[in-house]
């Protein structure tokens, strides 16, 4: 497999193998509607929308939509839609959740749910971020695939080392053989005044050791460093990375999310965001985001899925 290196080859990828079913929790907003009537035309994806039935027939009528490219399950109560589309997911009726007009709090919650959840027991649920920066394409010709900017805000070690185990297995799915993963904080010198340091250079040592597999992995590592090859050069730095990340790991969730934030908001960035660490991807996504994004969101949650 030739690995995928733009936003546009994921979703043309995804056309190619059979359709996913996506559930959407209150599925009755604009952005999300139009999002999800372009992967079902498309092919990515077979789409339920759970949530106010009227409503989404006459946003469709706006937006001039055929409602037929959907399946529509009518609850008008946010939470019980919410529940009633994380049940599909549950029962073996969908294979993605995504989130429409529900507040992330409410979302996660129906995640999380200790009875009727979506996470299974010991594993760590996180959020995975994959970046088309124009700039880190005329530079690499590549994505960038990028954790946490939005669930977790201070993962400690054992954390760390399963979001690392989450964005290998994205890239993997990418076909990114042996992506090359980049432990992030403010230097490359280890102290043990930055808890960032230490983390990552105890990561580092565990891939080296073999006990974290299929990536390259150093850290810690100046975002400089891991994303530029001249500045390696400069400082005078050897880094298995070499300049060259195709993986980021944030130490905490300020630094992630001030990164993506930057990168789509001044750098021109397009996104696809999912939860995972779940029995099936979770798509969460800002009611900010563009209709690209969740389109793009609902691309990587089918390649995703199991």
């Amino acid at each position: 497999m030739r690995p995928i290196r733009t936003l546009e080859q994921l979703a043309e990828g995804v056309k190619g193998a059979p359709a996913r079913r996506v559930a959407v929790a209150a599925g009755h907003d604009e952005n999300t509607i139009e999002a999800a009537a372009r992967a079902a035309s498309e092919g990515i994806a077979k789409v339920i929308l759970v949530g106010d039935a009227p409503r989404i027939e006459a946003l469709c009528k706006e937006l001039k939509l055929d409602i037929g490219v959907f399946s529509v399950i009518d609850e008008r109560d946010e939470a019980k839609a919410g529940a009633k589309a994380r049940d599909m997911v549950r029962e073996g009726e969908a294979d993605v959740l995504m989130k429409g007009l529900i507040g992330t709090d409410k979302y996660m919650h129906l995640i999380l749910d200790k009875e009727r959840g979506l996470l299974p027991a010991g594993a760590v649920l996180t959020h995975i971020t994959v970046l088309d920066i124009p700039a880190y394409q005329k530079t690499h010709g590549k994505l960038l695939i990028v954790s946490d900017v939005a669930v977790i805000p201070a993962p400690d070690l054992p954390t760390k080392v399963k979001i690392v185990g989450y964005a290998v297995d994205a890239a993997h799915s990418f076909g990114i053989e042996r992506p090359k993963v980049a432990l992030l904080a403010a230097n490359e010198k280890v102290s043990d005044k930055m808890p960032a340091t230490t983390d990552a250079a105890i990561i580092s040592k565990m891939a080296e050791r073999g006990q974290i597999k299929g990536a390259i992995v150093d850290g810690p590592l100046a975002l400089d460093v891991a994303l530029s090859r001249e500045a390696c050069e400069i400082k005078g730095l050897a880094s298995i990375v070499e300049g060259d990340a195709d993986v980021l790991i944030f130490p905490n969730i300020e630094t992630g999310n001030v990164f993506y934030k930057g990168a789509t908001l001044l750098g021109g960035a397009s996104l696809a965001a999912v939860v995972v660490g779940t029995s099936a991807p979770c798509i969460l996504t800002s009611r900010a985001d563009s209709e690209d994004s969740k389109f793009y969101s609902i691309a990587l949650g089918c390649r995703l899925a199991k």
